[in-house]
């Protein structure tokens, strides 16, 4: 078993590592890995399990990673959370306190789950942002280092105050959902249901295991009606809104100006034109056989 993090830190998270270390037994091999370089000598050792001990940033690195390589399939990967947000941890139940994470992981089974993947090899494993929810990520990272978790609702309601939408052409499996005609406050493609450190949710039926997108498409509105669109987002109920599409979907296209995207948290800018398919359980994951309802 292979225990792969990206942090260097000692103090408390170095004791941290330590005691989840402990529990997942004396076949637990801590790897630190700082860089891409770094990740894939570790990968090259060959292990079949793999634990991501750390974020959302972590599990998407590693499965970027393994897509590269060509050995989802053939590895099995477990979590234990360690990151601010950990939103796939609580999309799926995993515990977020890291020993009982690990407790779990020991006494979970692994199951196949999705991926969602671009036309450019980038692979998301919990969701994909565009629009507002990138402006949003952005401004929560500059927050992150004060706030923590509250990072996110706080970069949330800055983000969608200075809001003004972009024009989008957004398709799924083909069909035009909305043009460039309308402006777009937010784009998301949802493989789990939670964003945002846990405070909103994108889809509330999105699930990591039914083979589909969970495509999420917001119009641009006045201040007022952004700021009730964000508390909706917070409290799963914005599904009702009449100016929001959903879609389930194999493929969707976004196309139209310049607009910034996170997958994973991890952003990026001036995407024009981008499509993104599903990967109907391509990896094995392990999950709690009883989930941790608490972690939602």
């Amino acid at each position: 078993m292979l225990v792969i993090t990206t942090s260097q830190a000692g103090g408390v998270a170095g004791d941290r590592l330590a005691e989840v270390a402990a529990e997942l037994g004396p076949d637990a091999e801590v790897a630190r890995c700082s860089d891409p370089a770094g990740l894939d000598a570790a990968l090259d050792r060959g292990h079949e399990m793999l634990v991501v001990a750390g974020g959302d940033g972590t599990l998407h690195t590693v499965a970027g990673a393994l897509y590269r390589r060509g050995e989802l399939a053939s590895r099995t990967v477990g979590l234990v959370p360690m990151g601010t947000g950990n939103d796939f941890a609580r999309g799926t139940g995993i515990p977020l306190q890291p020993v009982a994470a690990a407790r779990a992981l020991r006494a979970g089974t692994a199951r196949p789950l999705d991926l969602i993947v671009d036309d450019t090899g980038v692979v998301t494993v919990n969701a994909v942002h565009m629009g507002v929810g990138a402006d949003s990520t952005r401004a929560a990272s500059r927050l992150k280092r004060w706030l923590g978790p509250a990072s996110f609702p706080v970069g949330g309601l800055i983000a969608g105050w200075a809001a003004r939408g972009y024009r989008l052409r957004v398709e799924a499996d083909g069909e035009v959902v909305i043009g460039p005609e309308h402006r777009v406050l937010l784009v998301g493609l949802a493989n789990g249901p939670r964003v945002g450190g846990g405070h909103a949710i994108l889809d509330p039926d999105a699930r990591p295991d039914d083979g589909r997108i969970r495509l999420v498409v917001s119009r641009s509105r006045g201040p007022a009606a952004r700021l009730m669109h964000a508390v909706r987002l917070h409290r799963g109920t914005h599904p009702m809104e009449l100016d929001l599409h959903r879609r389930s979907a194999a493929v969707v296209r976004v196309s139209g100006e310049p607009c910034s995207a996170t997958s994973d948290g991890e952003i990026e800018d001036g995407i024009v034109d981008r499509t993104w398919r599903v990967l109907p359980g391509a990896w094995n994951f392990v999950l709690p056989d009883q989930p941790d309802r608490t972690s939602s």
